[in-house]
């Protein structure tokens, strides 16, 4: 048995180490990060209208390449959820001269892999392989998106994975609210629809995949991106003869929606739901406005970072909720600033009022200028990471062609995060994040939650 003082000690120690833990550990101040420049690029035209971009950077022997095509929801029709998915799906099932087995056996062969993601307004046929493979697989690449079987015998698997997906989907909060918010602020617009009914998606076909596929696939739409390093002749030669003579095909779709700007409340009930997912957005300036990396900032500053406002008030300070985040989400030629949250039932009132408060402060008084100059090494320091990563600079040149920016656009990033002010800040947050005209998404327990919404408008269906 330990003798009486040493327990003493012992109890001292302790209770010194549980308030020492108690004090939140600041974290130093980040450095400014090292200056980012941008790699020298070759950018080729074909005369069909396909672009070209050759990126030669790093040392080590890899290269990613990326094809991105304008087309995917934004070309589907009220009835066709979805549908451009399985254009995705079906595009990995084998090419007329090659089976889906011999096209994974081909991949596997150069010591990478492909992947066709489709998303709201491109779909991205895309992978990583040895250097020496580079020629090779852009044109393997090319016969996967120009010359697909469409194999009627797989059809029936791929809709049942779908249905699946969608089913598992329609049992997470996060997924209900995010469908509800969209229908909300993009109303009447494919960005407002997230998922089909079971019942539409099991009606689908593979002629109406492959009709999807005729009418919005094209070189005219299309943008090989190659970065790594890798035998620029051979890539570029690849390109030009797997890609030369491919129909140019329709120009992508510009459907650029008018999003919902007013105060509504939508409350999807849980019963019994120990949680309370909110979404609560509201349109602002896209990222082809001078206006954009101002709102970078901001973001950053009020939710969109670990240290930002919300994060720090109803996370550390309340313990309302583990992980919120903010963001600004766009699309062509639109976008919305939206935060989200899983928030405690009993403290869903409150975990608004906060999140409101901290909009309202921010729209009052400017940020402090240590506070400003700590998100802007932040945002700096992320650009720079991203970049130092094959598949993070593929994001950045991807981004900028998707929104219609040069590549001084992402040279003059850092740049211009660090010419915003704190004023600019306040500017932002006063000319687009009102209170009075935000969209607010809740699923949660009605019964519980019903009284401490009440603030906040009266529920629409």
């Amino acid at each position: 048995m330990a003798p009486l003082g040493s327990k003493v000690v012992l109890a001292v120690a302790l209770t010194a180490c549980a308030l020492q833990a108690q004090e939140k550990q600041v974290p130093p101040a980040p450095a400014t990060p090292a200056p980012f420049t941008l790699p020298a690029t070759r950018d080729i035209a074909l005369p069909n209208g396909m672009k070209v971009t050759l990126v030669p950077y790093g040392a080590l022997p890899l290269v990613t390449v990326s094809l991105v095509i304008r087309t995917g929801a934004i070309d589907e029709g009220r009835d066709q959820v979805w549908l451009s998915a399985l254009v995705g799906d079906m595009l990995q099932q084998g090419t007329t001269t090659r089976s889906a087995s011999a096209l994974a056996d081909a991949v596997a062969g150069m010591g990478g892999d492909l992947t066709i993601r489709v998303g709201n307004d491109d779909m991205t046929a895309s992978g990583s392989v040895l250097g020496d493979s580079a020629a090779a697989f852009v044109r393997l690449v090319g016969d996967v998106v120009r010359h697909p079987s469409f194999p009627e015998a797989e059809m029936a698997r791929l809709v049942g994975d779908r249905q699946r997906e969608l089913a598992i989907s329609m049992t997470q909060p996060q997924q209900i609210v995010a469908e509800r918010y969209a229908k909300l602020m993009y109303p009447d617009h494919p960005y407002g629809r997230i998922y089909p009914t079971s019942q539409a998606l099991g009606t689908y076909t593979t002629s109406q995949v492959r009709e999807f596929y005729t009418r919005n696939v094209g070189a005219t739409r299309a943008h090989l991106f190659v970065i790594g390093k890798f035998d620029s002749t051979a890539v570029e030669q690849a390109a030009r003869t797997g890609f030369g003579d491919w129909a140019a095909g329709q120009p992508a779709t510009v459907n650029v929606p008018t999003p919902h700007a007013q105060r509504s409340l939508v409350v999807v009930d849980r019963p019994g739901a120990v949680q309370s997912t909110l979404e609560i957005g509201i349109p602002v300036a896209d990222p082809s406005s001078t206006d954009w990396i101002p709102l970078q900032v901001t973001d950053a500053l009020l939710g969109g970072s670990f240290n930002s406002r919300i994060t720090s008030d109803i996370r550390e300070r309340k313990g309302y909720t583990y992980s919120p985040f903010s963001t600004v989400a766009a699309h062509y030629r639109t976008a919305t600033w939206h935060e989200s949250a899983d928030v405690t039932t009993s403290a869903t009132g409150a975990s608004m009022k906060e999140i409101f408060g901290q909009i309202d402060s921010l729209r009052t008084t400017p940020p402090s200028a240590d506070e400003v100059k700590g998100i802007q090494n932040y945002l700096a320091g992320v650009w720079v990471l991203r970049a130092s990563t094959q598949t993070g600079l593929l994001g950045q040149l991807e981004f900028a062609d998707s929104h219609g920016l040069d590549h001084a656009w992402l040279s003059d990033y850092i740049p211009r995060v660090y010419q915003v002010t704190p004023s600019d800040v306040r500017g932002m947050a006063e000319k687009y994040l009102d209170p009075s005209k935000m969209a607010i998404v809740v699923a949660g327990d009605k019964k519980v939650i019903a009284d401490q919404l009440t603030p906040y408008g009266t529920p629409v269906q």
